[in-house]
C-alpha cells in the first residue's frame, strides 16, 4: 500500500463496477476466510448473489493503486423499495425481519461489508463510513441493519461473545429480528454472571465493535452460516440514538 493513499468514494456505476466489488469480496470472504456457496464463482475469482442486481454498491478505490485493482473497500446497501424489487432483503435469508419490516419507519440494509487486508490499520473503513452516513442523510434513513459475522463456526469459541452481546445489547421487541430456526444458536447459553465481559469485548470482529459504538443492537439468535463459515448475527441501529459523538465523527460540517 503506497504511504498516502488517493482515496475516492463512489457509487456502483456499471457492471464493471459491480465486477470489481464482487470480486474483493472473493479475495475476502471466500480466499481469505474459507467462505463457499452456491454464489461462489472459482475461475472468475466472484463473490455473487442475486441481490447484487438490485442493490446500491458504495466502493472505495485507491487511486494510486494499478488500473483494474482500485477498489479497496466495499458496502452493499439496499433500501426497502430495492428490496421489494429483490423479493427480500438478503438478511432476510438468515433472520425474520417482521418487526423491522412492520415499523413503519425507513430501513436500510448493510451487507458484504469489506476491505483490502492492506488497508485495514488505516483510514479506509472510516472513509466508506464517511460515504454511508451521506447516503443516510440523503435518504432519510432511520434504522441500518444487516448481518455481521465471527469468523469461523465453533460456537464455543464464541459463547461468550455471544453471550455478551445478548444480555447487554439486545434489541428492543419492535426491533427484534430472530434467527431463522436453520441455523439458529442461542446467544445466552452463558448466564451474565458468568462471562469475564472485557474478555469477551476483545473476541468481538471490528465491525460488531463499530456498530456497538453507534449503539447498535443485536437480535434474537445467532446463525450459524455453514457454507460461508461464519458465525452471523443480526445488527440494528437507529439512526435518531446514534451518540453525537460518533454521530460528528462520520458527518460533514459542510452538507
Amino acid at each position: 500500500m503506497p504511504t498516502t493513499p488517493q482515496f475516492q468514494l463512489t457509487m456502483a456505476a456499471s457492471d464493471a463496477d459491480v465486477a470489481a466489488a464482487q470480486a474483493l469480496r472473493y479475495k475476502v470472504f471466500v480466499a481469505e476466510l474459507g467462505g463457499d456457496g452456491d454464489g461462489v464463482n472459482h475461475a472468475a475469482q466472484r463473490e455473487i448473489d442475486r441481490f447484487d442486481a438490485f442493490a446500491d454498491h458504495l466502493l472505495l478505490r485507491d487511486l494510486n493503486r494499478p488500473a483494474g485493482r482500485q477498489v479497496i473497500g466495499v458496502y452493499r446497501i439496499m433500501s426497502s423499495r430495492q428490496a421489494q424489487a429483490a423479493g427480500s432483503f438478503s438478511s432476510a435469508q438468515e433472520y425474520d425481519l417482521a418487526p423491522l419490516l412492520a415499523s413503519g419507519r425507513a430501513i436500510l440494509e448493510l451487507s458484504r461489508s469489506c476491505l483490502h487486508p492492506a488497508y485495514r490499520s488505516g483510514g479506509a473503513m472510516h472513509v466508506l463510513w464517511q460515504g454511508l452516513a451521506d447516503h443516510i442523510r440523503k435518504t432519510d434513513t432511520q434504522i441500518l441493519f444487516g448481518v455481521a459475522s465471527f469468523h469461523g463456526t465453533d460456537t464455543a469459541a464464541v459463547a461468550a461473545a455471544l453471550g455478551h452481546l445478548h444480555h447487554r445489547y439486545l434489541a428492543p421487541p419492535p426491533l427484534r429480528a430472530r434467527a431463522r430456526d436453520s441455523g439458529y444458536l442461542a446467544m445466552d447459553r452463558l448466564s451474565e454472571a458468568d462471562i469475564d465481559h472485557k474478555a469477551a469485548v476483545l473476541g468481538l470482529p471490528a465491525l460488531i465493535k463499530a456498530y456497538l459504538r453507534l449503539g447498535g443492537k443485536v437480535g434474537d439468535g445467532a446463525y450459524i452460516d455453514r457454507a460461508f463459515n461464519t458465525i452471523d448475527v443480526c445488527m440494528t441501529v437507529d439512526v435518531a440514538q446514534i451518540p453525537a459523538r460518533q454521530r460528528a465523527r462520520y458527518e460533514d460540517p459542510h452538507k
